[in-house]
């Protein structure tokens, strides 16, 4: 994968994954952990627990296990003897070789797995929330999908084309004015062939 190929890369502090940065966050706990302390700032083992559902010595282990593969890291600033401050090391993971697929392959996939998890419910959460939500950002959910019949080349060219028009907004954590009325706002894109393989074109399909 080349660096300009959609969400493979991006211009903000970000990590590029490897096979032990994999085999770290294929946990969808560890996943869901860097998720809050990118999204809501530091925090520390006890309030991550309580908004995970978790004791606070589990969530401790799962943090020393990101500090060590380099996703978190502690916050020495806020820290002190009784309690332990933790902040993530990057605002974003990268993935910028599919030969980490090739190399570990049931690796890929359990890390997969754990961002297919944690896009499930965040989806989950929304659905949750809708009868109450502000009728204008009830408007703004989308969950559409669209079948197209494309080749992976031009896969790869629509990521980068969505990625593009994404990169036209503000990411959270960006410098800049936040407008009034302004939320934060999950992007879930998914590229994904057919499972069954490659056929005909279906009778009445997008090409």
């Amino acid at each position: 994968m080349t660096e300009d190929r959609g969400w493979m890369h991006s211009d903000d502090p970000h990590v590029v994954l490897t096979a032990k940065g994999m085999k770290a966050m294929a946990h969808p706990v560890r996943m869901r952990l860097v998720g809050l302390l990118r999204k809501h700032g530091p925090s520390t083992a006890t309030r991550l627990a309580e908004q995970l559902g978790l004791n606070s010595g589990a969530t401790s282990y799962h943090l020393r296990q990101l500090a060590a593969a380099g996703f978190v890291e502690e916050d020495a600033e806020r820290g002190n003897a009784r309690e332990r401050w933790w902040r993530s090391a990057h605002r974003m993971t990268v993935w910028t070789g599919e030969d980490l697929a090739d190399e570990e392959p049931e690796t890929a996939v359990g890390f997969l797995r754990a961002v297919l998890a944690g896009h499930t419910l965040t989806g989950q959460r929304v659905l949750d929330s809708f009868e109450t939500m502000p009728r204008e950002w009830r408007k703004a959910v989308d969950f559409s999908d669209m079948l197209l019949q494309i080749t992976p080349g031009e896969a790869e060219q629509l990521t980068a084309e969505l990625s593009a028009v994404l990169r036209r907004y503000r990411r959270v954590g960006a410098e800049g004015p936040v407008p009034e009325g302004s939320e934060q706002v999950s992007v879930v894109v998914h590229v994904l062939p057919d499972a069954q393989g490659p056929s005909e074109p279906a009778e009445g399909s997008v090409a």
